[in-house]
């Protein structure tokens, strides 16, 4: 197995101008020893749609220059781009082949599409990104476990065609078992009171063994977005999808019985219980083959106690994914992917985390479970 990093975890320091392209470049290249994979998205790294020649010149030299090498390209799929209509299936599918091109020119082996693209926009471009040799991979991303619908939509286009040029990208927040320390911690900041953020962290382990507190039904289709979006819905109105009726009504009971005088926020965090994926370890392990990369997703690094210079994700079970991966025969890349820093932007700038030193330290976790 070989280590990378998203460039979309220096997103903040993209922002700040504190890192441009070729810094984040040299940063993977020269400061985290043995990883030289990179994943971009394209219309944060690329001039997109068409970045010209002499930047595809560059892209290449950088890198040579710092013993990187391209590894994915992930590609967005905006379907209210136009005022007078929403895109079809068929310019999604031709928006996705540009892309595929997009992603030969910079010699990228893998394309990710969103977990939320419909299969018609993926077998329609399939033709060609077997054509251009692109692996085309979906992100299974929390709440959706390796279990659902979007992975078995996958695996049978494979077993129909016998296709080599589609699979799946496991973003490794598919194992988180609780909510993490940062993302509590702003909910705190927002006004949560601490029995609502303890109560979310219970939920969670509750719901991990197999032991919810009341009804609990199957949202593996879902977006963790729409899922937030839904149950804010339901809290003021009171509606809200039918399937998710008696879970939305059990999460509140249950939040008012652990948090006095319960207010939207608290009903919120504890909310974060359900959003999380309960994937098992041995299914990765049965799907390795089927991978065509993985998102190293994580919230934080924190130092592991009594180990100077070693760190840990404590809020996602990475010992297990690595387990399955390695079990599995999976040899391609994991891709560091940070989002914590999204737990910060409520503060001064003083007080941002920094990304890079979250980067390397997640890096120390990869090479020693790697190892």
């Amino acid at each position: 197995m070989k280590r990378g990093v998203s460039l979309y975890s220096y997103q903040q320091a993209q922002f700040f101008k504190d890192l441009d392209l070729e810094g984040m470049l040299r940063e993977v290249g020269e400061h985290l020893d043995g990883a030289d994979g990179i994943e971009i998205v394209d219309e944060m790294s690329l001039r997109y749609p068409d970045p010209g020649e002499e930047f595809v010149r560059e892209w290449f030299g950088w890198m040579e220059r710092y013993g990187t090498r391209p590894v994915a390209m992930d590609v967005g799929m905006d379907v209210l781009q136009f005022r007078d209509h929403v895109m079809s299936i068929e310019e999604c599918a031709d928006r996705l082949r540009h892309d595929l091109r997009l992603a030969k020119r910079f010699g990228f082996a893998n394309v990710r599409v969103l977990s939320v693209v419909p299969i018609d926009v993926l077998t329609s471009a399939l033709p060609l990104a077997e054509e251009l040799d692109i692996r085309l991979g979906k992100e299974i991303h929390q709440p959706m476990p390796l279990e659902g619908k979007q992975v078995t939509e996958i695996l049978d286009v494979v077993e129909r065609t016998g296709t080599r040029h589609l699979g799946i990208v496991p973003d490794l927040g598919i194992f988180q078992f609780r909510p993490s320390e940062v993302q509590l911690e702003w909910f705190g900041r927002r006004g949560a009171r601490e029995s609502a953020r303890q109560a979310s962290v219970e939920l969670a382990g509750q719901l991990r063994r197999g032991e919810a507190p009341f009804g609990f039904v199957d949202m593996s289709f879902s977006t963790a977005g729409n899922l937030r979006g839904d149950f804010r819905r339901f809290l003021t109105t009171g509606e809200c999808d039918p399937a998710f009726t008696e879970t939305f009504h059990g999460l509140r009971k249950y939040t008012d019985e652990l948090v006095e005088n319960a207010q939207e926020i608290d009903y919120v965090v504890v909310a974060e219980a359900i959003m999380l994926s309960d994937t098992k370890a041995d299914t990765l392990r049965e799907l390795a083959g089927h991978v065509t990369h993985v998102h190293g997703k994580f919230n934080n690094m924190s130092p592991v106690p009594g180990r100077p210079g070693q760190f840990q994700e404590a809020s996602i079970d990475y010992e297990a994914a690595i387990g399955a991966l390695k079990a599995g025969g999976f040899d391609g890349y994991i891709n560091t992917e940070y989002e914590g820093q999204r737990y910060f932007q409520d503060r001064g700038r003083e007080d941002l985390m920094s990304e890079v030193d979250q980067v390397r330290r997640h890096q120390e976790m990869l090479g020693r479970l790697l190892a």
